[in-house]
C-alpha cells in the first residue's frame, strides 16, 4: 500500500520514473599457480616455470545502472580460449545472475605466465586450468558483491615512447622463407635488426593510454582499467610483465587508504607493436630501461593523465554482443600431407623446431575447419565506450574502430573473449611473415581482420544507440591550399584501405591502389596537412597507384606529390620509378617516367625518361633515405623540368604533347618493374604547368607551422 502511494504521489508531481543509481565494485584475486613445474605460453616450443617473479592475478571492475550489470575482467595471461571464457561465463552466471553476455575476459598477453591454452608448440597445463577456470568464476562474482555509488572519468596521455612498431617491411631482394619452404616473406617481427634489408614499418602504431577512472560518490578510489598498446616487455616467468607492476605501481600510487582500490592494464591493439623504436637504432634492446622502469615510467604517464579528471555518473549503460563462424585457412591437399608426414616422423615427442610446428598445426586446422568469435561494444555513460576483439590486432584495427566510434573516448581491448590469434589486415597477408603463416596463432581467414573490425564498429553502434562518425583529420591549411589551386585530381592518401583512393577534388577521379600497399602510416607536415589528426601517407611494396586523368595529354600539366624513399643504401641495383605516364605493361620508350637513382658512390638523385631522353638531377640536392622529400614535374610544351623540395633540379626537351597517354602510375612504371619502395602522399595532378614560384610557395605552405 505505502509503494503504491508513493508511486501516485510520484504521478501527481510529473514524476513517471526515478533516476536509476550508478554503482561499481572492483576485485583483485591471485591466479599465481599452485603447483610446480607449470608450463607457459609465449613461444615457439614448450616450456616450463619451476618459480614466481612476480603473482599473476585476474583484476575485474562491475558497473550497474540499476537495470544493466556489466562485468570486466583482465588476467595476467598469454591468452584463454573461448571455451574456457565460455565455459567460466556460464558458472558464473549460474552464481551471480548476470547474464554471460555481459561479461568480458580478456588477457594481458604477458609471455610468462602459466598456459591455459594450447597453441604452437605448448600445451595447456592440465593443472592449472581448472584452478584458473575457478578463480575467474571468483574475480566475475566478486565486484558484483561489494558495488556503491560510484562515478566515472576518462583521461588519455601521448605515450609514444613507450611502443614502437615491431613489424618491417623487407626489401625485394632480401625476401625470406616461410616455414613451408616457400620464398614469401616481405614483411616480419624484428627484421630491422639489418636495417640494410628493411624499408621501413608496415603500419603505425597507436601511441595513446587511455584511463577509464572509478572513484566512490566521496571521491574514493574503486578502480581503473587502463588500455595500451604495447605487446609485452618480457620477463622471467612466472610474471604478470609490465601489466602487472604497472597495476601495482597505480595501486600504490591512489589507494593510500588501503580501501581496496584495483587497478589493471588491459592490451590494446598491439599485434605489430613492441617497445624498442628500430627507426632509432637497429640493436635490439630495452626501450625505457629495465622492466621495473618502463613500468615506472608508464605510471608516471597514467598519474598525469588523471591528475584533473572530471568525473560524472553516467545515467545508464549498456553491451552488445556478437558471435560468428569464421573459417580457418586449411592447408591444400599438398600442405596437409606435408604436414601429416612431418607429424608421423616426430610421434610423441613435443615439436623442436618451426617447421616441425607449424607441420602439427595444418593437421588442426584442416580438422577444426572453423570457429566461433565474440565481439562486444560497451558504453559507459555517454562520454566512455569500450571495444573488445579476440586476437592479436594490429594497431591500424584499433584506430579504424576509433576513428568510427560513435564517442570520441573509446578504448578497445584485444584478446578478449577468446584466442584466435593474428587478424592482419588483408593486404599485409600479402606480405607474409610470422603474424599470416596459418596456425592457431593466425589461422583465421584473410578478412578475419575486416569482418572483426566492423563487427566491433556496429557493436558500439548498437550499444551506443548512435550510428558510426569519421573522426580522422580534416583538410589542412596546405591541404586547402592545393585545393584552392583547382587541382585535376588530388589524392590525399588517407585511407585505411584499399583499393579506391578517394579524389579530394571536385571532379571526382578516384584512382586504383594495387594489392601490395599498406595504409595509414605518417605522412609528411601533419600540422600543415592535417587538422585534429596525423597527416596519413600509403606504403608503396611493390605495387602502384593508377588512374586516368583525361586531358592530361591534350596540353601542359603538373604532377606534385611528396615521397619518401625506404631503399637502403648500396640495395638499389636499377631507378625505382615513383610516377610514370605511359600503357599498362608497355614500353617505357612511350611516355615519360621519374624514379631515384644512385650513383656508385651512394648519391641517390632523381632522374627523368621520356623519348630516348634522360635527366638527372643535381648531384648538390641528393635525397635522403627516410625523409620527406617533394616532388614537382612539370611540362610546358615539348619541355619537362624537375623540382625537389621547391627548387628546380634539371629539364629537358621531351616527346611531343601528341601522346595519347593519359594513364598515370604513380609508386611504380607503367612496365610493371623497378617499382619504388617507400611511402607517398599528397599527389596532385594539374592540367597546367605551375610556375617555379608557385612550386616553391608549394612547399613554404607544407613547412608552415
Amino acid at each position: 500500500m505505502r509503494i503504491l502511494s508513493f508511486i501516485s504521489a510520484l504521478a501527481l508531481l510529473g514524476i513517471t520514473s526515478v533516476r536509476a543509481e550508478f554503482i561499481a565494485g572492483s576485485a583483485l584475486i591471485d591466479v599465481t599457480p599452485t603447483s610446480f613445474p607449470v608450463l607457459v605460453n609465449g613461444g615457439f616450443t614448450s616450456k616450463t616455470a619451476n618459480s614466481v617473479t612476480t603473482p599473476v592475478s585476474a583484476r575485474s571492475l562491475a558497473f550497474s545502472d540499476g537495470k544493466e550489470k556489466i562485468v570486466m575482467v583482465v588476467v595476467d595471461s598469454c591468452m584463454i580460449p573461448r571455451e574456457l571464457i565460455d565455459e567460466v561465463k556460464t558458472n558464473a552466471s549460474k552464481k551471480a545472475g548476470i547474464p554471460t553476455d555481459h561479461i568480458l575476459i580478456s588477457a594481458v598477453h604477458t609471455h610468462s605466465a602459466p598456459s591455459c591454452m594450447s597453441i604452437l608448440g605448448t600445451e595447456a597445463d592440465p593443472n592449472y586450468v581448472p584452478f584458473l577456470k575457478q578463480k575467474l568464476v571468483e574475480a566475475i562474482t566478486t565486484p558484483l558483491e561489494n558495488m556503491r555509488p560510484a562515478q566515472i572519468a576518462w583521461g588519455e596521455i601521448d605515450a609514444a615512447d613507450y611502443t614502437a612498431l615491431r613489424r618491417w617491411v623487407i626489401h625485394p631482394k632480401f625476401i625470406r622463407e616461410d616455414p613451408f619452404g616457400n620464398p614469401t616473406v616481405r614483411a616480419n617481427m624484428h627484421a630491422a635488426t639489418d636495417w640494410k634489408q628493411v624499408t621501413g614499418v608496415s603500419g603505425p602504431e597507436d601511441p595513446i593510454l587511455s584511463i577509464i577512472a572509478v572513484q566512490s560518490t566521496e571521491g574514493k578510489p574503486i578502480g581503473l582499467i587502463a588500455n595500451f598498446s604495447m605487446h609485452y616487455f618480457g620477463d622471467t616467468a612466472i610474471s604478470a610483465d609490465y601489466f602487472g607492476r604497472f597495476s601495482n605501481g597505480m595501486q600504490d600510487k591512489l589507494d593510500l587508504g588501503k580501501t581496496g582500490f584495483v587497478a589493471m592494464m588491459s592490451q590494446g591493439c598491439s599485434g605489430d607493436v613492441w617497445r624498442h623504436d628500430y627507426e632509432k637504432t637497429p640493436t635490439r634492446g630495452e626501450k625505457g630501461g629495465t622492466i621495473e622502469e618502463y613500468s615506472a615510467n608508464m605510471v608516471g604517464l597514467a598519474m598525469k593523465a588523471i591528475s584533473d579528471l572530471k568525473y560524472e555518473r553516467p545515467e545508464s549503460i549498456s553491451i552488445a554482443e556478437t558471435r560468428m563462424m569464421l573459417p580457418y585457412r586449411v592447408p591444400d591437399k599438398q600442405k596437409l600431407e606435408w604436414g601429416q608426414r612431418i607429424a608421423q616422423e616426430i610421434g610423441d615427442r613435443l615439436p623442436k623446431t618451426q617447421t616441425e610446428v607449424y607441420a602439427k598445426e595444418q593437421i588442426y586446422l584442416d580438422a577444426k575447419k572453423e570457429t566461433e568469435v565474440v565481439v562486444q561494444g560497451i558504453r559507459l555513460g555517454d562520454k566512455i565506450a569500450i571495444a573488445s576483439t579476440p586476437t592479436e590486432t594490429y594497431a591500424i584495427s584499433g584506430l579504424k574502430i576509433k576513428a568510427a566510434s560513435p564517442i570520441r573516448n573509446t578504448m578497445v581491448i584485444e584478446l578478449a573473449n577468446g584466442a584466435d590469434g593474428y587478424i592482419p589486415p588483408c593486404e599485409q597477408h600479402l606480405l607474409g611473415g610470422y603474424n599470416t603463416w596459418p596456425a592457431r596463432s593466425a589461422g583465421l581467414e584473410v578478412h578475419a581482420e575486416a569482418k572483426i573490425t566492423e563487427a566491433a564498429i556496429q557493436m558500439l553502434e548498437k550499444s551506443i544507440s548512435k550510428p558510426r562518425v569519421d573522426r580522422r583529420a580534416t583538410d589542412g591549411p596546405a591541404a586547402k591550399s592545393i585545393l584552392a589551386r583547382n587541382p585535376r585530381a588530388y589524392w590525399r592518401l588517407e585511407e585505411f584501405a584499399g583499393p579506391r583512393v578517394v579524389d579530394s577534388s571536385p571532379n571526382g577521379l578516384d584512382a586504383i591502389y594495387e594489392p601490395h600497399i599498406v595504409y595509414y602510416l605518417p605522412g609528411p607536415q601533419s600540422s600543415a596537412y592535417a587538422k585534429g589528426g596525423i597527416n596519413r601517407s600509403a606504403f608503396f611494396v611493390g605495387d602502384r597507384l593508377a588512374s586516368r586523368v583525361p586531358q592530361i595529354n591534350a596540353g601542359d600539366y603538373t604532377v606534385a606529390l611528396w615521397f619518401w624513399s625506404g631503399t637502403a643504401q648500396g640495395v638499389m641495383d636499377a631507378p625505382e620509378w615513383i610516377f610514370s605516364r605511359g600503357t599498362d605493361f608497355g614500353s617505357r620508350a612511350i611516355g615519360e617516367h621519374v624514379g631515384l637513382k644512385e650513383d656508385a658512390s651512394g648519391v641517390r638523385t632523381l632522374v627523368y625518361e621520356g623519348a630516348g631522353k634522360t635527366i638527372t638531377s643535381k648531384v648538390d640536392h641528393p635525397v635522403k633515405r627516410w625523409h620527406w622529400h617533394h616532388l614537382a614535374i612539370v611540362r610546358t610544351g615539348e619541355k619537362i623540368q624537375l623540382f625537389l623540395d621547391g627548387v628546380a633540379v634539371g629539364d629537358s626537351t621531351a616527346h611531343p604533347k601528341s601522346s595519347p597517354a593519359d594513364t598515370l602510375y604513380f609508386g611504380g612504371s607503367c612496365t610493371g618493374d623497378e617499382n619504388f619502395e617507400g611511402r607517398l602522399d599528397e599527389i596532385a595532378v594539374f592540367d597546367r604547368a605551375l610556375p617555379a614560384d608557385e612550386i616553391a610557395k608549394l612547399v613554404q605552405e607544407a613547412a608552415t607551422k
